[in-house]
């Protein structure tokens, strides 16, 4: 049968001789082999009993770790021994506690899992029936060995092995030659390398007995797991650390701030290496931490932004439920106070005073006063009003969002003749304060502005800001406009001359007296062409004259009567050769540049030479148009292709003008709607009703007009040839 044999290394850390040899498998013939350097301490009384293999096992693992533990006590004892001597001997005392270990762990046992049967059979091909010979259970091995020799880690026996060295046993899997090695001819397994639990926990090997003649195996192959047990070789670690956290200040003592979190890389289910405990080191009285959760919380109240904002913590982390021998770890934890709302503005003085001229135009900033806020961000945004004061119309304070400054500024026009200073009572107030410390006082606070105006030398000025006058488009020249009127608003009251800016005035149309400011006219007026003149005045001090005002004038010309009325437009006015006698050709309207108070009326009728015409009539519609009538039918082309009808307009003006316009009209070959088709461009030109003498009139009237023109033009240029086309 084979068993596998656990060995603890004596105190020099070597291998020393099988202490426990361990049966598994519990068979018929079962008995608990102790062999060790005090045999009379272990022997124990073969228990003819079978157990349920649940129980068995548990008990195995118990019992494997209190044998274990006490190796682990034996290495911290070889330690512990130079600093002082045991008064028990380190053997005795481990076997006294392996005494314990093997009495609790077996005094658990019930006997109502205790009862008899048969191992399961294992079958060999070309051999009789026989009993499974080996159950592997676990190997345990101490982590961080650092001994020269290799570490015994225990021992594989069979029952067919008969210690002549007919078998050898071999090793297979995780690690095996490379960290595990196995003597073939007795079967204890050590390990070469030194083995770290937290790089890998258990190794996994297969092994097997095999003939050393016919090398083939006696056994059948079994698995088996090699525990590396823990000690406490790691410390806390913060692996998130260094932690950043903020609170608010002020808050109430046990106000969570932050939770810490340390690893251990030992093992959790053994022992305590890896059972943690938090402590502060650094950070006391104003911060504490939970032991067991690493939280941690404010310790002091009402702890103030203002005195000090940011606090360093450090934390620390500790194995072994914090005992003494512990291993353990820091981080540190900054905690920085957030801001409330705790503190209220407060103006730096109680009054202040500014000097601004007279001069300065409406919206200028007169000047910018804050008060202070302890408090940050959005708890020092602040809120400015003029509360009290003689400048509430003239002054206005606003708020720069930037700078949380209060921006004083002009709303009216200053006047230091009119008045030399301005008291303001302004009140800066916290935009949003907090409820829970209004029981402190106000959240507010005021002060004085006294602002000084400046006398400055100012130019004259107008005592109206626009001058309107009118004046007829008839009046001669030289005569008197209106005036204007400007002074000096120092008190040193110069004396003032006026002058026109020329550049409102190219045509030099108005002229000005510089001591009375009085306009007057320079050269005649023609409302038609301009009807309303603006004109600039300028105003200068006599004694300064860099000192200029200006002032404007709207001069409104006056229409007269002075144009006669015409034909709105050209017409083209054509008659067709099928016309009917009363049938309208042309409806015809008139302008007149000049505007009446009372509108334009305008009156139609034909000349007197063509009132009797055979050909064409004018009926005077009193709306200011007139419709052209046709008197006969049988107009032909070939007989007269082209009319002239002089027509007379007079207009209702006084007193009255008039204008004869005369009105062209076509002969044309028309379709059956009266729309016009081919008109003869040859034209027969004979009166429409007109006689001889009186179409001798009109043309002398042409020549007269070109005749007074072309005079007119030599006598302006003194030369004829300049005035022919």
């Amino acid at each position: 049968m084979l068993t596998p044999e656990s060995l603890a290394p004596d105190a020099s850390g070597r291998a020393a001789r099988p202490q426990v040899s361990i049966t598994p498998s519990f068979g018929e013939d079962y008995s608990a082999v102790v062999t060790s350097s005090n045999p009379t301490l272990y022997k124990l009384l073969s228990l003819d009993f079978q157990l349920t293999p649940c129980r068995r096992q548990e008990l195995l693992s118990q019992l494997e770790l209190c044998l274990f533990s006490c190796q682990g006590f034996l290495l911290t004892q070889e330690k512990e021994e130079k600093k002082k001597k045991m008064k028990l001997g380190k053997v005795e005392f481990c076997h006294f506690l392996q005494l314990i270990a093997l009495f609790l762990c077996f005094s658990g046992m019930n006997q109502a899992e205790l009862s008899r049967s048969g191992s399961k059979p294992y079958f060999q091909s070309g051999r009789s029936r026989t009993k499974r010979s080996w159950v592997w259970n676990q190997f345990f091995v101490l982590e961080e060995y650092m001994g020269s020799d290799p570490l015994y880690v225990g021992k594989l026996h069979s029952d067919v092995d008969k210690g002549d060295g007919s078998i050898k046993y071999i090793l297979s899997g995780e690690g095996a030659s490379s960290i595990f090695i196995i003597d073939e001819n007795t079967g204890d397994i050590h390990a070469t390398k030194r083995l770290d639990r937290e790089e890998q926990a258990y190794y996994t090997l297969r092994a097997q007995a095999l003939d050393r003649l016919t090398n083939k195996p006696v056994e059948p192959e079994s698995e088996f797991v090699i525990k590396i047990q823990d000690i406490n070789d790691n410390e806390p670690k913060f692996l998130d650390g260094p932690y950043t956290a903020g609170v608010p200040e002020m808050s109430p003592v046990g106000t969570s701030v932050v939770q810490v979190t340390a690893t251990d890389a030992d093992d959790p289910t053994y022992g305590n290496s890896a059972r943690v405990v938090y402590s502060i080191l650094q950070g006391q009285p104003y911060f504490s931490v939970e032991p067991k959760t690493g939280v941690i919380k404010t310790a002091l109240p009402n702890m103030d932004r203002e005195a000090k904002d940011q606090y360093l913590l450090v934390i620390q982390a500790k194995d072994m439920v914090g005992q003494n021998g512990g291993l353990s770890g820091t981080t540190s934890v900054t905690v920085t106070l957030t801001d409330i709302n705790d503190n209220p503005p407060r103006f730096p003085r109680k009054s202040y005073q500014y000097n601004v001229p007279e001069s300065l135009p409406v919206a200028s900033v007169v000047a910018r006063i804050k008060a202070a806020d302890a408090d940050i961000g959005a708890n020092a945004e602040m809120e400015y009003k003029i509360v009290d004061g003689d400048g509430l119309g003239v002054f206005k304070i606003s708020v720069d969002k930037d700078t949380q400054e209060g921006i004083i500024t002009i709303q009216k026009e200053l006047d230091f003749e009119a008045k030399t200073s301005y008291t303001l009572r302004i009140e800066a107030a916290n935009k949003d304060a907090d409820p829970r410390f209004t029981g402190l006082g106000p959240f507010s606070d005021t002060t004085t502005v006294k602002i000084i105006v400046e006398d400055v030398d100012e130019p004259p000025v107008f005592s109206a800001a626009l001058y309107p006058m009118e004046v007829s488009e008839a009046t001669q020249v030289g005569n008197i406009i209106g005036t204007v009127a400007a002074h000096d608003p120092d008190s040193s009251n110069s004396p003032v001359r006026y002058s026109i800016d020329r550049n409102t005035d190219l045509e030099r149309y108005f002229n000005i007296d510089a001591n009375s400011g009085v306009i007057t006219t320079a050269k005649s007026l023609d409302r038609e062409t301009n009807a309303v003149h603006n004109i600039t005045v300028l105003a200068m001090e006599s004694q300064n004259p860099s000192q200029v005002g200006r002032g404007y004038v709207a001069i409104t010309i006056l229409d007269i009567n002075d144009n006669a009325p015409e034909f709105a437009m050209d017409y083209e006015t054509t008659v067709c050769e099928n016309a009917q006698p009363g049938q309208v050709i042309q409806k015809v309207s008139a302008v007149d540049k000049d505007e009446p108070a009372s509108g334009h009326q305008f009156y139609f009728s034909l000349m007197t030479e063509a009132n009797n015409n055979h050909n064409f009539s004018l009926k005077d519609n009193k709306d200011n148009t007139a419709s052209i009538l046709t008197r006969r039918s049988g107009f032909r082309r070939q007989e007269q292709s082209v009319y002239y009808l002089p027509i007379f307009i007079v207009d209702s003006g006084s007193p009255s003008l008039s204008s004869t316009n005369t009105l062209t009209i076509r002969v044309c070959d028309c379709d059956a709607d009266g729309i016009a088709q081919t008109c003869n461009a040859e034209a027969y030109i004979l009166p429409a009703g007109l006689s001889t003498g009186a179409l001798i009139a009109i043309l002398a009237c042409v020549l007269t007009l070109l005749g007074k023109s072309y005079f007119q033009c030599w006598v302006s240029k003194g030369n004829c040839n300049k005035c022919l086309p």
